[in-house]
């Protein structure tokens, strides 16, 4: 079969002895990085060094992509909605159909670089945008 596809033999048996070595370094970002969720790749390596580890930046960075780690997104506030504060913007959770309104204004270019503004108006329950004027 090798000699129908013109691979050696060799290839069909070859067994990676990577795994064995990285095992151990694998074992220390993961500490690491359960410590320190935010810190990323680079600032792993840089801990790793300064705990002694003789590691190269582009073996730390390949074992980080391989491995599929990576800094979970920042959580954001939400902001408040009505009985939180009397201070600050009231924000009301939208119930039924025309209760809520949000708008926001969507600026562009045309393609002569004159300047293009839409005023753009939604209701939050439906999501739909501002229906057309009845006449």
């Amino acid at each position: 079969m090798c000699r129908v596809l013109g691979q050696p033999r060799s290839t069909q048996r070859y067994s990676s002895s990577r795994p064995r070595k990285d095992r151990e370094l694998l074992a220390e970002m993961r500490r690491l990085a359960r410590q320190r969720p935010r810190f990323g790749c680079e600032r792993i390596f840089e801990l790793l060094v300064g705990r002694g580890w003789k590691v190269n930046e582009k073996r730390v960075h390949r074992l980080w992509k391989q491995e599929a780690m990576q800094v979970p997104k920042k959580q954001h506030r939400k902001r408040r909605l009505p009985g939180h504060s009397d201070n600050g913007c009231i924000r009301y959770k939208a119930e039924r159909k025309d209760h809520v309104w949000s708008y926001d204004f969507v600026t562009d270019s045309i393609e002569k670089g004159q300047p293009f503004k839409i005023l753009s108006v939604i209701d939050e329950y439906t999501r739909l945008f501002l229906p057309e004027t009845r006449a």
